[in-house]
């Protein structure tokens, strides 16, 4: 299920917007055709980042846990960066996006969006 937090939304924006954001997608897919609905989405969905100046870094399957412990496994992997946060919530509002969300609301059985910004000083 996709639910974003009005609350972490709402500090995500407030705070400084003159760099880029990157945004880990860890997913875990609808057992009936999820992972082919979200290759659908993806499919939907590169036209939209690219028009707000997102691009998708990586994506792929996870494959087996190394670590032990409570780490949970997840189906797959999307690392997407935009050039500032308001872009990703100009794209989240925008009429074509949501289309394409829709198809990846139904493919997804759970997600986590965790943004992510870069070290000062590391490449």
């Amino acid at each position: 299920m996709v639910a974003l937090s009005p609350t972490a939304l709402e500090a995500f924006f407030a705070e400084d917007d003159n760099s880029a954001v990157v945004m880990l997608n860890l997913i875990r897919f609808e057992p009936d055709g999820g992972r082919e609905r979200y290759r659908q989405y993806l499919d939907l969905a590169k036209p939209c980042l690219a028009r707000f100046g997102a691009k998708i870094l990586f994506s792929g399957d996870g494959l087996p846990l190394l670590t032990a412990g409570q780490a949970e496994q997840w189906d797959a992997v999307t690392v997407v960066q935009y050039p500032h946060r308001s872009s990703f919530r100009d794209m989240v509002g925008d009429p074509q996006y949501q289309i394409a969300f829709k198809v990846g609301e139904a493919a997804i059985a759970d997600i986590v969006l965790q943004p992510l910004k870069h070290f000062g000083g590391l490449t």
